[in-house]
């Protein structure tokens, strides 16, 4: 996990947003390979096992084919230039290394991808049933299969994205209270947070 994620980082416990301690063991060309994320609000600790941190509860990815693809997806999510950090969710994580080469100098932070994909430098993966994120901090959203017709997930999305900026989503239009939709077609969505 990229040590200046952690910047970003908020506890996933229902309580008001609160920012992550780091305390880490191991850290390797700015990657933590292992260490504890505390909160000071609740007392909860998370930790972070070959690079990656898993807050808990993690659903099951869905079977999926072979999805839209990094030129798509990079289109969709409309980025220019570099900075910030980009969070694909699901299956999408699977074609990290393009999505790096499309989008040089903005941060990955796959969200659940495929159990195969783990901490490499250029991204930063992330385990558990909501984005352990704070708001209004992301460039943009990818939600994979499974996840981007879940109302909770887009909520999540939707949450982290800074203001103006784009969800793209995979599967059926997303309810108009949650997105402001740009376009739809072919089982993708996109559009900007309803705020």
């Amino acid at each position: 996990m990229f040590i200046e994620l952690t910047d970003h980082l908020r506890c996933p416990a229902d309580h008001d947003e609160s920012y992550l301690v780091l305390l880490p063991d191991r850290v390797e060309d700015r990657s933590v390979r292992t260490g504890q994320l505390g909160c000071p609000v609740c007392g909860r600790t998370f930790a972070v096992v070959d690079g990656v941190l898993d807050v808990g509860g993690a659903p099951e990815l869905p079977a999926t084919g072979p999805g839209p693809g990094a030129e798509a997806l990079t289109a969709l999510a409309g980025l220019s230039g570099p900075g910030g950090y980009l969070v694909v969710v699901g299956a999408p994580g699977r074609d990290w290394r393009e999505l790096a080469e499309r989008n040089p100098g903005v941060g990955l932070v796959l969200v659940n991808p495929p159990t195969a994909v783990g901490d490499e430098p250029g991204m930063s993966v992330l385990r558990g049933a909501v984005l352990p994120l704070k708001s209004r901090t992301m460039r943009g959203a990818i939600l994979g299969e499974g996840f981007g017709s879940d109302a909770g997930w887009i909520g999540e999305a939707t949450r982290v994205v800074l203001p103006g900026l784009r969800v793209v989503g995979q599967g059926p239009d997303p309810a108009p209270e949650q997105v402001d939709l740009m376009a739809s077609a072919a089982g993708l969505w996109v559009g900007t947070p309803r705020r």
